[in-house]
């Protein structure tokens, strides 16, 4: 499933889903099936590689990695 970035012309809100080709999306705060897709913001040239890895880190300390082997967690969190 894609995930496509939306902005509800009802409420102003942006938010992101992930949308099967056969759902029509509703804004999670007002309920308005009224959205448009925007363009999603890419991350900075040089930032997605210290952001991928943030977001290891965090999920390592959640447990997210557990039922991975202490060799492939150690290759994750390079």
């Amino acid at each position: 499933m894609p995930m496509y970035e939306y902005h509800c012309r009802a409420c102003q809100a942006e938010f992101e889903l992930l949308v099967r080709s056969s759902t029509v999306p509703a804004c999670p705060q007002c309920g308005s099936a009224e959205l448009e897709k925007v363009v999603s913001r890419i991350a900075p040239a040089g930032k997605i590689e210290a952001i991928r890895a943030s977001n290891r880190r965090a999920a390592a300390r959640e447990g997210h990695f557990s039922h991975f082997s202490k060799a492939e967690q150690a290759k994750l969190l390079k």
